[in-house]
């Protein structure tokens, strides 16, 4: 059996990774990548670049992509809690517009793979979260992009429990993304 079980969502290339994690009363240990153990479940990226943040309880990252440079992402949470989201913005695709989430946590130790051609964003359910991942092209500042988080026609279900919409914390740029349709409608939609 290998290091890392692949669990597939109902987005084909979209899946839940769970590392084999070794624990005694000293704590634990896991691997979180390898290339070979990685490519034995079907993940064949090539990732150049690694990013971490930290965050507070309620803030709403996203909906982000790249129009040009697109990115691969295997995203994870090394303290505290978040819940992440890939929508479908591929060309053709069956299930265009459609997202996925999962929690990831310190605790569960999930990891969430992203392929290129999706809008990726997250909200903060903890106090605090650091979140951590790996890219398999570099960050473009001149092709970001972004999908409105609140679209209606995606129709997210963000798990607020007793956070309020009005107070999320987003980015001023975060809060002007278009919406699918919008964004569909512009000829930068091709590119990715």
């Amino acid at each position: 059996m290998g290091k890392f079980k692949r669990i597939d969502t109902s987005i084909e290339g979209v899946c839940v990774i769970e590392p084999t994690v070794f624990g005694d009363n000293r704590g634990y240990f896991m691997e979180t990548y390898s290339t070979k153990e990685f490519e034995e479940i079907g993940i064949t990226n090539n990732f150049v670049q690694d990013n971490q943040s930290k965050s507070k309880k309620g803030v709403l990252r996203g909906l982000h992509f790249q129009k040009e440079n697109t990115q691969a992402k295997l995203v994870r949470v090394i303290k505290g809690e978040v819940f992440d989201v890939a929508v479908d913005l591929r060309p053709g695709s069956k299930t265009y517009g459609k997202w996925e989430g999962v929690i990831l946590s310190e605790e569960n130790k999930k990891m969430f793979m992203i392929p290129r051609g999706f809008a990726h964003g997250f909200l903060v359910l903890s106090d605090e979260a650091e979140f951590t991942y790996k890219c398999d092209d570099v960050y473009n500042h001149e092709a970001e992009g972004g999908l409105k988080w609140d679209d209606p026609d995606v129709n997210i279900e963000w798990p607020m429990g007793d956070m309020k919409k009005e107070d999320l914390l987003t980015s001023e740029k975060d809060a002007l993304w278009p919406s699918l349709k919008e964004l569909k409608e512009t000829d930068l939609f091709q590119n990715l």
